[in-house]
């Protein structure tokens, strides 16, 4: 019969699959961090495709989204129309805004969209984009 030694020590061992857990839990939590921080300011409608859209940089702008309905937002407090031009005239004065993101339904009359950036025009604001999606991020039928 062998007995163990006294001067015979067991050798350390990290276990993988706890720290595999736990780097899969920091990845998770960071992916839904990250997906929040994405700054949306506009209200969920179903945009219109261009294949000529490019990305514009958020910063000092306003959202202005026209719904099937004819509904108006602005970023995302809903508006009537006849107090629209009156806001953005003051904002405008403030200076708090550079530039106007009108983001359309695709199915919102082409009329509204025109109407209010004809009045953003009016006020005197010069940057105004106009909010698409890409065809490539459209569902496959």
């Amino acid at each position: 019969m062998r007995l163990p030694r006294a001067s015979a020590k067991k050798r350390a061992r990290i276990e993988i699959i706890p720290l595999i857990d736990i780097i899969f839990f920091l990845l998770a939590t960071f992916v839904m961090v990250s997906i929040s921080m994405i700054q949306n300011q506009g209200i969920l409608v179903k945009l219109p495709t261009a294949v000529t859209g490019a990305g514009q940089e958020r910063s000092a702008s306003l959202t202005i989204t026209v719904m099937e309905n004819g509904d108006l937002y602005l970023d995302k407090e809903k508006i009537k129309s006849g107090d629209l031009m009156a806001r953005l005239t003051a904002l405008k004065k403030a200076g708090s805004i550079d530039k106007v993101i009108i983001n359309g339904d695709k199915l919102a009359d082409f009329e509204d969209i025109v109407s209010v950036l004809d009045g953003v025009r009016k006020i005197g604001i010069e940057q105004v984009a106009i909010q698409t999606k890409s065809p490539s991020l459209q569902p496959s039928s």
